[in-house]
């Protein structure tokens, strides 16, 4: 193709064409009509060659480019051009100038492809700026948690390495005092023998007397520090008896009042024989390793205690509830009252554990300053001498009388004997705390506090008042530790009212058969007695 275009440069056709036109120009009206159009015909068969020539090169030029190439150029400009000017030749009319040149038909095509390029760029751009801030914003959070990470590990390599300090100065001040007592008896012994080897035979005499009622002394003052310990451990051994003998006393007592037939209370009977005092009485050690623990420790061990009662015990005297009563919300109502029912009874049962502890420590502690610190070690230690059995009886009978859930009967609250028994040894265990963990008081109709609660899943999350509590809130001090969850809907205070007013005259309705709830779930058969209507105590 190159080749022919240099061709076609060389013969300077064009030219020669250029220079004949001028000359026709000039000779045209000299020339006959023959001479004309035989000059006319000249320049057509020149230009025909021309054209033949840029034919060829465009042929050429199409083959090198493809099957595909070059296709679309053709049909938009060469096609349209030869089809105007053919049309025009063949009506015998000039060729019109509104036709598109070739390179007005081009300059639109690329203005129509480049349209839609300019479109998909800018998209591209904004996708492009999106992606990048999204990326700006993603580094920003990574090094803020990255910044957070370094402070917590530089918080607690501080905290690990004052700790660490604090041992270190701990054991060497032990190795000072161990240094110096030895010292101090290195020094006696060693004053004892010069005074020996200097003295004559009747100092030595008397120095055996000083000896020897210095021993006296010594040995008076042991006995009287051994009849001390022993006299305050035959104390402590008196109170573990009492206290083994009243919680076996108790628990067959329990059984006794809790037994639907005959038989059971003949095996509370038996059991409560088998407890009398006669028998040797196990009296335990105070274990070193709960007295070590932290008060950090033990709160975060209660805590997780609490929330698993939450989650799963919960859950558990629920499922044993809907066995028996079909509204849910009347469940909820009864495991919350028992909850705080058993925080209460826990309390007053800590408060009693606590005055009996100090009767009988007092003896061995007058005048002692450490009187406060002993009685909190002793009932750390001794945790598990709590009645836990009396208590659970406690709330159930409160349980009983509480006008919200104890008409009608429908149920046995025996079955909450396990949930019970496990909150009130949780609230008796915080109780021993410093400071002490409680739950938050709740009544119906107050004011929804989201610091202190969180709505179920069926609340109305636009009421501002509460319907009834499901679980309390835990509390130290004034400080929420734990969240509680409650039943928010509109018109809560005047349901509540309702409710205290229906209570007042609702009558005993029939008893669950026994079949449905079981040997375990057995119905009460009680007097109705006169009806009180009262909040639950806390």
């Amino acid at each position: 193709m190159a080749e022919n275009l240099k061709r076609l440069v060389s013969n300077e056709a064009l030219r020669t064409l250029q220079e004949k036109l001028d000359s026709w120009l000039k000779e045209y009206n000299t020339n006959t009509c023959d001479q004309n159009l035989n000059h006319c015909l000249e320049l057509i068969e020149q230009v025909a060659k021309v054209q033949g020539q840029l034919f060829g090169i465009l042929t050429t030029a199409a083959q090198e480019g493809g099957h595909n190439d070059g296709v679309e150029t053709i049909k938009s400009r060469l096609l349209p051009w030869l089809e105007a000017s053919f049309t025009a030749a063949s009506m015998g009319k000039p060729v019109d100038s509104k036709v598109p040149s070739l390179q007005n038909t081009f300059d639109k095509e690329r203005r129509k492809d480049s349209s839609p390029r300019d479109r998909d760029m800018q998209q591209l751009d904004s996708n492009l700026n999106s992606t990048r801030s999204q990326l700006n914003q993603v580094q920003d959070d990574l090094a803020e948690t990255e910044k957070n990470l370094e402070e917590t590990k530089n918080r607690s390599a501080i905290s690990l390495l004052a700790a660490e300090e604090e041992i270190n100065q701990l054991k060497k001040q032990l190795k000072s005092l161990q240094a110096q007592e030895d010292a101090r008896h290195r020094n006696t012994d060693q004053r004892s023998s010069e005074n020996r080897r200097s003295e004559p035979r009747s100092s030595e005499e008397r120095k055996c007397e000083q000896w020897s009622s210095l021993k006296r002394n010594a040995d008076q003052r042991d006995t009287e520090v051994t009849s001390d310990y022993k006299k305050q451990l035959r104390n402590l051994k008196e109170e573990i008896a009492v206290l083994s003998a009243e919680k076996s006393a108790l628990q067959g007592r329990s059984s006794r009042s809790q037994s639907p037939s005959p038989a059971p209370r003949s095996r509370s009977c038996s059991r409560s024989r088998s407890a009398s005092p006669s028998t040797a009485v196990k009296v335990r050690s105070p274990s070193p390793n709960r007295s070590k623990l932290s008060n950090v420790a033990r709160k975060a061990a209660l805590l997780s205690r609490f929330s698993d009662s939450y989650s799963q015990a919960r859950l558990d005297a629920q499922c044993l509830l809907r066995r028996c009563i079909d509204k849910a919300e009347i469940v909820q109502r009864i495991i919350y009252i028992a909850t705080v029912e058993a925080f209460h009874v826990a309390k007053m049962a800590f408060r009693h554990f606590k005055i009996r502890v100090r009767k009988s420590l007092t003896p061995s502690y007058v005048g002692s300053n450490d009187f406060e610190n002993a009685v909190s070690d002793y009932v750390i230690c001794h945790l598990d001498l709590y009645d836990s059995q009396s208590s659970v009886n406690d709330v159930i009978r409160a349980m009983n009388v509480n006008p919200k859930i104890s008409f009608p009967p429908v149920v046995d609250f025996c079955l909450l004997s396990d949930f019970i028994q496990e909150i009130c040894c949780i609230a008796f265990a915080m109780q021993a705390l410093e400071p002490p963990l409680d739950i938050a008081y709740g009544a119906d109709g107050e004011v929804f506090n989201d610091c202190k609660y969180r709505r179920s899943y069926d609340s109305d999350f636009t009421a501002p008042l509460v319907l009834y509590h499901v679980w309390p809130a835990l509390m130290e001090n004034d400080c929420v530790i734990m969240k509680g969850e409650a039943v928010t809907r509109r018109g809560a205070f005047w349901n509540s009212v309702r409710s205290l007013s229906r209570c007042r005259s609702r009558s005993l309705s029939p008893i669950c058969p026994r079949s449905q709830i079981g040997l375990s779930m057995m119905s009460r058969s009680r007097s109705p007695s006169p009806i009180r209507c009262e909040l639950p105590r806390f």
